[in-house]
Parts: structure tokens; sequence; C-alpha cells
């Protein structure tokens, strides 16, 4: 995959050809959306359409069999009613986190208060806390601990929201509007990408301290 625009123009006019004016919006998420995507990234694509049935699925696993780089291709698709009642807390990053394709997706974004946000870290955070104490306990897994440091990063886009009004889709860029604390896990987080976790007893130890201090702010 060298180059996502070409993709994205034969994914669309595929998906269109498939499902015709039910299609209500396109995107796309992860690494490509970011900008720091490789020869091996999966695409991650959005697809909402009027509703979703069964049979949607099969037209929709058909289509994508079709297409350039089946074997990266991942992603979601749903229908429009079902979105606007999902919970607004995971809506606030699946809205951030999506750069538009086709249409919009700004008849969720009335749902996304400050109130969701907040919902969005201290869920984030809750989740990261108990993977921390029960992996320290019963697991001792580096693959529990890089999981954990990426619900974190999503926990801490969503705190640097509530405190800016600004969304951060790049860790970089993340960096910059960060706590220090919040910067010791992001830099940790970016170092898990390059190789294994060094010491494990002390990732845990910072990224529960993290998760005490995120619900604290946080609390309701």
């Amino acid at each position: 995959m060298t180059d996502i625009a070409e993709w994205l123009k034969i994914y669309t006019e595929q998906v269109k050809r498939a499902f015709g004016g039910r299609v209500c919006f396109l995107g796309l998420q992860g690494s490509f959306a970011r900008g720091e995507a490789t020869e091996r990234s999966d695409i991650d694509v959005v697809l909402i359409l009027d509703k979703l049935e069964k049979s949607d699925l099969n037209i929709y696993r058909d289509t994508l069999d079709q297409l350039p780089c089946r074997d990266l291709i991942c992603g979601f698709i749903a229908g429009r009613e079902e979105l606007l009642v999902w919970e607004s807390s995971d809506l606030f990053h699946f809205y951030y986190d999506t750069v538009p394709v086709f249409g919009t997706l700004d008849f969720i974004l009335g749902k996304i208060d400050g109130a969701a946000v907040a919902r969005a870290v201290r869920t984030g955070a809750g989740n990261v806390y108990h993977a921390c104490v029960h992996n320290f306990l019963h697991e001792q897994s580096e693959e529990v601990v890089r999981a954990a440091y990426k619900s974190a990063v999503f926990a801490i886009q969503a705190a640097a929201f509530a405190r800016t009004g600004i969304y951060y889709r790049r860790t970089a860029e993340l960096l910059s509007a960060a706590a220090p604390r919040e910067k010791r896990i992001l830099e940790t987080a970016r170092t898990l990408k390059r190789g294994d976790v060094s010491d494990l007893d002390a990732a845990t130890s910072n990224l529960l301290e993290w998760a005490k201090e995120a619900l604290g702010e946080f609390k309701q």
C-alpha cells in the first residue's frame, strides 16, 4: 500500500456501487488517518449506511474481497440510527478520530458534550487500572501492559480535549498538551511500539499511578 488516496477512490466507487444512495458516510481511521502508516499498516475504513441488515454484511464482505490489499482492510460498519443511540463517550473518539472521505458525522456531534468526554477519560483510566492490577497479580504479561498503554493514550487524548477543546490525533502533538505524568505514559507508549518492556514492574507502576490521577481529576 503506497497510495492511500488512490485506494480510497477505488473503495468509495465500489461501496457506492454496492449500496447506492444508502451510503451516509465513508471515513478513514488509524495510522493512515494520522499520517503515520507503514507499508503493512491496516486500512481502517468506516462505512455508515442508512440502516444495517445482515444481508448488508454479506454484500460488504463481497465488496471488500474485490479490493486491492484485502489482507490489510479492517474497520467499522454501522447503521445511522444505531450510531445515534451509541454510548456518547465512545462516540467522542469515533467522531474525532475519523477523517471523512464522503459525507459527514456531524449528525452525532450534538451527543458529545463535556460529560461524555469526562466519561471517556474515566472509562479508559478505569480499564487501565483494572488491567494493571490484574496483570501484576496474575499474569505478568508484556502484551497486557502494551495494550494498557495503548488504551491510556486514548484516555489522555480525551483528557487533553477536556482541558483545551483540541483533539490531538497524533502522539507527537498530544505530548505538547499533556500533563507531566501523561507525557511519561505517552513516551513509554511510543517506546513500546519499537521494542519490549524493559522493566515490567516499573511500566505497570507508572501506568497505575497515571490511572489513579486521571480518575481523581475526572471524577463525577
